[in-house]
Parts: structure tokens; sequence; C-alpha cells
């Protein structure tokens, strides 16, 4: 027994440093491949730096500023329906500023923020890119052209950006709002949470695939047949207002269960109509 003890012991303290979350990591010391590319081995990233060439139509820069921003799930909970987020989602600075980024990720996953639309011609990906992978902070600097411009900045890790991780950065006025920026701009596709599209679809769904099978088995002109269907419909119609007789189901969902209930109650129902109005024909 105490063998087993020992090996299953000693199992657990070699697992365990698999379990543990990674410290955060300030990178600091990063290799230089050329084109203001730096990154080490730990997931610390930076593309497009630059910290002394101005841009065209740039005399000097007109001003030097430093920014932290911080990426992580707990930034998304002021905004409904989204996952992760910056802590800030809209920055507006002069043209040819000189800006510092320090990029902080508070999560356990890589983040990364980028900025899109510089010209090629100063920036070989036309992007300044941060990244960071787990908790952990890396810094870059880059400096603005002239002009002004709306740029988007957003995390490019896939559906980071579709779950709410995204900002826009102004230069000089910029040039207009991008859509769907968290609590800047509307989305533009609105989430809807409720189930009421879901239970009208079902109704009318449900509601004409009785009325289908009543003209077939007893035709349009059955007084009978037609009162039934209605009284149908309109059960399941309201069948949704009963769900809180259905703990932890949506409507939608009791809406389907009694459905399924009533179909089969159906198929006995309109098997008697169509004997009942056989016979009658008959006579």
């Amino acid at each position: 027994m105490i063998k087993y003890l020992s090996i299953a012991a000693l199992s657990l303290a070699l697992s365990a440093p698999v379990f543990a979350e990674k410290e955060f990591e300030d990178h600091t010391s990063m290799m230089n491949h050329g084109d203001g590319h730096l990154m080490d081995m730990t997931g610390g990233m930076v593309m497009g730096q630059n910290t002394d060439t101005l841009p065209g139509g740039c005399d000097r820069i007109s001003a030097t500023k430093e920014i932290t921003v911080h990426a992580g799930h707990k930034y998304a909970k002021k905004f409904p329906g989204r996952m992760y987020a910056f802590d800030v989602q809209e920055y507006q600075f002069e043209p040819c500023t000189k800006l510092t980024v320090h990029f902080v990720n508070d999560d356990n996953v890589r983040h990364q923020w980028m900025m899109h639309g510089l010209p090629k011609y100063l920036y070989p990906k036309g992007m300044f890119h941060l990244e960071v992978t787990g908790p952990g902070k890396v810094t870059g600097t880059l400096i603005f052209p002239p002009g002004d411009k709306t740029y988007l900045v957003h995390c490019d890790i896939a559906q980071h950006m579709e779950k709410g991780m995204k900002g826009q950065l102004k230069i000089g006025k910029g040039n207009g709002d991008l859509p769907s920026i968290p609590g800047v701009t509307a989305y533009v596709i609105q989430d809807d949470y409720t189930d009421e599209k879901l239970d009208d679809s079902l109704s009318g769904a449900v509601v004409e695939e009785f009325t289908e099978m009543k003209d077939k088995v007893v035709g349009n002109d059955s007084y009978f047949s037609g009162l039934t269907i209605i009284g149908l419909a309109i059960g399941l119609i309201l069948a949704p207002l009963l769900a809180r007789k259905f703990s932890g189901m949506s409507a939608g969902e009791v809406f389907v269960y009694l459905v399924g209930l009533v179909k089969q109650a159906v198929d006995i129902v309109v098997k008697v109509i169509s004997w009942l109005v056989n016979l009658v024909k008959k006579r």
C-alpha cells in the first residue's frame, strides 16, 4: 500500500508544473531580426518597430507619448456577449507622434495589439504588431505618419477580435469611426439573446405542417378539422408561457418538447377525424 502511495505522490509532484500557471514575464531581451522585427523564444514579439525614422511629410516628431495597454478576459465583462477586450477601446494622437506602447497580457493565452494600414515604405508589413503569450509585457515604439486617419487596433488571434478585442486609434481628427468597436460604436450585427424569434419560427412551422396534414387527410372544407387545427395552433403558441414549469429549460426548448408530445397526439386525432369523415361520406 505504501509503495502505491509513494508512486502516486511522485507522479503528482512530477505533473504539478504542467498544471501551474505561467508566471508574469517582462520580455526585455528579444533578438532583433531586422526591419523592426524583434522576438524571443518565450512568446514575446514586436513587428514594425520604428524609433527614429520620420515618415514622409513629418518635419519633426510632434510629440513623444507612452501608453500601457492591457488585454484580457476581465476587460470584456462590461461588454455583454464579448469574451476578450482591451482596457481602452479608443486612442487619439497628433500626426507625427512618437508612441511607445507597453502591451500587457493579463490572460494565460496569446494576445496581440496590432495596428494596420501604415505606409509600407516605412513599415514593411504595413503594420505595427505587439504580441505576448501568457501573462507578460512587451514594449514597442512607432512614429505615426501625417494626416487625419482612423486606424483599427485589434488582436489577430482567431476569433479574438470578433469576441471583442479591438479598438480604434485616431491620428489627428481621424477620418470617421470604425463599426463595432465595443463601447464606442454600434455593432454591425446586434446580439440577440432572446428566444422569441425561435418560438415564432417554430410556431409558424408547426402550424403550417399541421395545416398541410389536415388538407391531405380531410380536405379544406372540413369545419371540425379546421377547429381542431386552430385549437392545436393556439395551444402550441401558448406553450412557451408554461416554460416556468420546466426547470432549466428555455421557452424554445419547452416549445420543442411540447411539439413532440402534441404531434404524437395529432397523429391519433387525425386518424380518428379521417375515419369519421369517411364514415359520414359513405352514408
